[in-house]
């Protein structure tokens, strides 16, 4: 099974075969001796690389190793009228989410985290999927890799919506389906792939 990981806009994904789409390859048999600073280099000039190997799931925890793994939770709030609730930061449409607290399920803070950055109060209704981006994160000067557990939510009462301005966010929507789309162009990959997990579960 692939792993993917995603550098905002850049992705590096760990599989056990050729990818369809246009990336830089490595082969197999360098798949021992990748590094942060060797993918970094890549992304100078491309914007997806494959690393080849025969057990994605080894050389990704192997890769692993270079950051401080963290774990955030998050989610699709559907309100009654089929609108999907987004949030505008650093010029971007996102999806709110947030870290997991010590001793906290991932749905429970998936929860927890909409309200406190969105106002809205919301239940899981089931999981969605996965998703893994890393960054640098210059308050504690590390690499972190965190791994956001994604839910579908239905909005349990109605209300105000209050972004949460100390944590940089500006804007809160409901946004119909035509607004998805449209505010999509402007966000990160792994928000297209949560919303991807979405639309697959309703075509069900």
């Amino acid at each position: 099974m692939e792993q993917v990981i995603y550098f905002q806009d850049k992705s590096l994904t760990f599989s056990a075969v050729k990818p369809k789409a246009e990336s830089f390859v490595i082969p197999a048999s360098e798949a021992s001796s990748l590094t942060r600073a060797k993918v970094l280099k890549i992304f100078e000039t491309h914007n997806s690389v494959t690393q080849l190997t025969a057990d994605p799931e080894a050389s990704f925890k192997r890769f692993a190793e270079e950051f401080t793994e963290v774990e955030a939770a998050g989610g699709v709030v559907v309100n009654g009228r089929g609108e999907w609730l987004m949030i505008r930061r650093n010029n971007r449409w996102d999806l709110p989410k947030g870290h997991v607290e010590v001793g906290e399920s991932f749905d429970c803070c998936a929860e927890r985290e909409i309200e406190e950055e969105t106002g809205v109060k919301a239940r899981v209704l089931r999981p969605l999927c996965e998703t893994t981006h890393a960054y640098y994160f210059p308050r504690t000067e590390r690499w972190e890799l965190k791994c956001t557990h994604w839910y579908l939510l239905r909005s349990t009462e109605s209300g105000d919506l209050k972004p949460q301005t100390e944590e940089g966010i500006v804007g809160v929507e409901w946004c119909n389906p035509i607004e998805v789309d449209r505010y999509l162009e402007e966000s990160y990959p792994t928000i297209r792939r949560v919303v991807e997990a979405l639309r697959s579960v309703v075509r069900r």
